[in-house]
């Protein structure tokens, strides 16, 4: 038995005040004569008897009220259970990811442990609380209550070993304290290792709510496999996460019109293909019919106008025809003007700018140049057989890339390819070992080869780039090289091009950064802002002259259709898409961990720690007692002769 107020159990030394009252009693007897005194001798003697044991029975029955009022106020109890810790801090971390919105038996998981910590939990019971985004310390489930109705689902996860460290810095410093933090996810699996530092002043306990779901099938993403200038190829990529499926119903919609309607039958992976019209703005919605987790039943694409790229050929060298070729009207606006007759105020208005076979570059050009690729411009250098070197290195170290050494009239093969170059990222469907290697006669060696796109077969570079600016090592003339009738010149040139103009994607994945290029001319207070019926975001942004680039990552947060607007005008549109990685039906299986206690149920879980600092309270039985020893004084007084 322990005492809530064991300092009052001093005040037992006052038992000994009745004690002392019946040992030192002042009261004397009082002789009376009588003419018989053998008869009155016998009285006497019988009544001092009498008296005395009721004294000793009185005092014993004060003492015992006075012993069991001095317990009850010192509240004495027995813990139920032997661990028990009166202090206790609890931390609860709720996974609120998509996942979570499986089916259990009450409604989603989370939902089911929303409800746990409302009916389980006492309202006045500190706790602290957090879920992926949001987090509550040192607070009660009644200030809590309203924002755990209305919690809504994250597209952001904690990863578990995150969860696990915050989670112990929201503990105070309490050392006697028994700390408990608590770990509510469906645990699903993240391809890593799973397990937690072990950490003995804290108590682990995981709670993996069990779903009843069996099947889920998610739109994984979208794509165009072919383009006319008519109509466009829409390819829908399924995935399913378990039990194969039949007639999986898929509907494609602009704004909210139906625009065509498939089904397909779905394993693991299923494509679908649309084909809808190339000739207009498309708000695209695809939809599907699947009773498993909903966020991914939905997934959101944009068809913008494609404005024409704009490309400027300056020529020294005889023939452009190849750049003619390439750069065709459907897709770009090919400009070529000989260097005498060019019109500078042209150069700013461009995406890519070719610099083809100059032997000279004034400063008047290097000026116009480097302002033009400051400004967010796409600079590709062709240099001639015989180039004043000096003027070249000089534009070469003001856009910071690497500068020309000298030159080379050993013959070279280009035999090297870097695929994973973002100028030729998926511009191959596979690695080329085999094929006609180009030719070079003459070339320049640059001071690095860092950042090479094609190399020669000593390993020096043949192309470098990076970002906005690329160099050529040689001549593209006929006298100088074959490269112009090799294969690798259009994927090359052609990807230049594209990328010089970054044009929207159909789709981004909210949570990852996305770079997005808005071609539009700002006034210097303006700011672009991404507008929805639920929400308005100021993302980040770099202003240039022609374009604003807008940066994205957690925000906005919600998928959906985003208007990209200046003020009230709406520039364009563009779509977000959560990420797919929560539609994954596969999950740890926690019984191996031996360093947490693993449940089932949030419920099961407070109960348990409820029971470490549940007792079983006896002041009540004392002052019972108390009240049973004062009535049988006030007995033995009125009723005891």
């Amino acid at each position: 038995m322990q005492f809530k107020n064991p300092e009052l159990l001093y005040a037992l030394f006052l038992l000994v005040i009745p004690i002392l009252i019946h040992l030192f009693q002042l009261r004397r007897f009082q002789k009376v004569e009588f003419t018989n005194v053998k008869f009155l001798k016998s009285v006497k003697l019988q009544t001092r008897k009498s008296s005395q044991l009721k004294k000793w029975i009185t005092l014993l029955t004060r003492m015992l009220l006075l012993a069991c009022a001095i317990i009850a106020f010192a509240q004495p109890y027995i813990p139920n259970t032997a661990n028990y810790n009166e202090a206790q801090e609890t931390v609860i971390y709720l996974d609120n990811s998509f996942s979570m919105q499986a089916k259990g038996n009450n409604g989603t998981l989370l939902n089911e442990s929303i409800q746990d910590i409302i009916n389980t939990l006492p309202e006045d019971e500190t706790i602290s609380f957090f879920t992926n985004d949001k987090t509550y310390k040192n607070t009660t489930v009644k200030a809590l209550k309203n924002d755990l109705i209305q919690l809504k689902f994250s597209p952001a996860q904690l990863s578990y070993d995150a969860a696990y460290l915050k989670g112990k810095q929201l503990f105070s410093n309490k050392g006697a304290a028994t700390k408990n933090l608590v770990l509510v996810s469906d645990f699903q699996q993240k391809g890593n290792s799973f397990n937690f530092e072990k950490d003995s002043t804290v108590q682990l306990k995981l709670v993996q709510p069990k779903s009843e779901l069996v099947t889920n099938i998610s739109i994984d993403s979208v794509y165009i496999s072919n383009r006319t200038s008519e109509t466009l190829d829409l390819n829908v990529r399924l995935s399913n996460a378990t039990q194969p499926v039949d007639n999986v119903t898929i509907s494609v919609f602009n704004n909210d019109v139906l625009l065509t309607k498939s089904a397909v039958s779905i394993d693991k992976e299923a494509e679908a293909i649309f084909t809808i019209s190339n000739n207009e703005v498309i708000n695209g919605k695809i939809a599907i019919e699947d009773a498993g987790l909903q966020y991914d039943n939905t997934f959101y694409f944009n068809i913008n106008n494609k404005p024409k790229i704009k490309v400027l050929a300056i020529n020294e060298a005889t023939d452009d025809d190849f750049l003619n070729r390439i750069y065709t009207e459907d897709e770009f606006e090919f400009k070529s003007f000989k260097l005498n007759a060019l019109n500078f105020n042209l150069i700013p208005q461009q995406n890519l700018i070719v610099l083809n076979e100059l032997e000279n570059i004034s400063n008047a050009l290097k000026t116009a140049l480097v302002s033009f690729k400051n400004d967010g411009g796409k600079l590709l250098i062709i240099p001639s057989d015989k180039i004043d070197l000096n003027s070249y290195n000089l534009l070469l170290k003001d856009i910071q890339t690497n500068t020309f050494t000298i030159q080379n009239s050993n013959e070279k093969r280009i035999t090297s390819i870097s695929y994973n170059h973002p100028l030729l990222a998926n511009a191959f469907y596979s690695k080329v070992t085999n094929f006609q290697y180009p030719k070079v006669k003459k070339s320049y060696r640059f001071s690095s080869n860092s950042n090479d796109v094609l190399s020669y077969d000593d390993g020096s570079a043949f192309l470098i780039g990076y970002s906005n600016t690329y160099v050529f090592s040689s001549a593209l003339n006929s006298d100088n090289s074959n490269f112009k009738n090799s294969q690798l010149i259009i994927p090359v040139l052609y990807n230049l091009g594209l990328q010089s103009l970054k044009l929207s994607k159909l789709y981004y994945t909210i949570g990852q950064p996305n770079s997005i290029a808005i071609q539009t001319s700002l006034g210097q207070d303006d700011i672009l802002t991404l507008d929805s019926d639920e929400t308005s975001v100021i993302p980040l942004q770099k202003t240039y002259s022609q374009a604003v680039v807008l940066e994205t990552e957690n925000f906005p947060d919600v998928a959906g259709i985003m208007h990209v607007k200046n003020k009230e005008n709406i520039i364009e549109n563009l779509s977000f898409n959560y990420n797919r990685a929560e539609s994954n039906l596969n999950y740890y299986n926690l019984n191996a961990l031996v360093e947490a206690e693993i449940e089932t149920s949030l419920a099961t879980t407070i109960n348990n720690i409820k029971s470490n600092t549940t007792i079983n309270a006896l002041w009540k039985w004392f002052v019972i007692f108390a009240l049973i020893f004062l009535i049988t004084e006030m007995l033995l007084l009125k009723y005891l002769k």
